[in-house]
């Protein structure tokens, strides 16, 4: 993809190293500095960051996400959805943007607007192909992560929420370490694999110093559409213990359901509070909660 498009680069400059036959050190800090202002700036008017993590995936991590910006963008509340998952996006899809982004007469990134509270950005906007493979290595990564936060005009955001890939890797910490006051929102299914990938997300929120928002059940106990008795996919209650246990805020859990994945597969995720409904009013609780601890500090 040409720079001209969407005023990103397909593989961002490292920021480590020299170039050519001369060292580039000089002005490759140059540009770091500058960038770190852009990115300094961007920051300094959204007043909440929260990356919503999870340790492993197929818990429908995306889809809270996707849901949590929805929920919020219907409150009221001005807010931007990010998606840093270089490898696999998902974001682009459930909200239904398409196209690549546009750019603006000061060369900066215009978000997509899915509503009139809600901007998207998304790494499946920068490919033409959306099936393109995205081969790139930790400092490519890194680096266009800066520039989601630096050259995108997010404006000013009462929350930004992050929809980082399963794990601990390259990208949960490069926005650990492009937005040191970001907290964590951790996702999790009752299954024990699941509860035992997710204490590594809360252990690496401590090895790093990132504040745990909390953790969030998904795909929980549901109403048989049939009998209308309570129904389980898998047991129930243990992402509360798992939280208990590890000292981390329990926020709730959200049933699951089928309404969700077809409203998020036709990409009107904004739709969600009127095709899923019991989904989105669990979501409520947990929004109520986010923002009480977001309100109180």
């Amino acid at each position: 993809m040409d720079e001209g498009e969407c005023g990103m680069t397909s593989e961002p400059q490292s920021q480590t190293g020299c170039s050519g036959g001369g060292c580039g050190k000089g002005a490759t800090s140059g540009a770091s500095k500058h960038q770190d202002e852009h990115i300094s700036a961007s920051l300094s008017k959204i007043r909440n960051k929260l990356i919503v993590m999870s340790g492993k995936g197929g818990v429908g991590k995306s889809s809270v996400s996707a849901g949590l910006a929805v929920q919020l963008a219907l409150k009221g509340y001005k807010v931007g959805l990010l998606d840093v998952d270089i490898h696999g996006p998902s974001i682009a899809g459930i909200m239904g943007v398409r196209g690549l982004l546009d750019i603006s007469k000061e060369k900066k990134v215009i978000a997509k607007q899915v509503h009139e509270n809600l901007k998207v950005v998304s790494m499946q906007s920068l490919m033409r192909d959306a099936d393109q493979a995205v081969i790139w290595r930790g400092p490519a990564k890194t680096g266009v992560i800066r520039q989601f936060i630096g050259d995108v005009l997010w404006g000013d955001l009462d929350y930004l929420i992050i929809d980082a890939p399963p794990g601990t890797g390259d990208e949960p910490l490069s926005v650990a370490q492009t937005i040191p006051e970001a907290k964590a929102l951790i996702v999790t299914t009752p299954q024990d694999v699941a509860l035992s990938d997710v204490r590594k997300s809360i252990n690496f929120c401590r090895v790093i110093d990132m504040q745990a928002v909390g953790l969030v059940e998904n795909m929980g106990p549901f109403e048989c559409p049939c009998c209308g008795k309570t129904m389980a996919l898998f047991k129930s209650g243990g992402g509360e213990i798992t939280a208990d246990k590890m000292g981390v805020p329990f926020l709730g859990t959200l049933p699951f359901d089928p309404k969700v994945v077809k409203t998020c597969d036709a990409g009107k995720a904004v739709d969600l509070k009127s095709t899923a409904p019991s989904f989105m009013a669990a979501l409520e609780d947990v929004v109520e909660k986010i923002v009480k601890t977001a309100d109180s500090q």
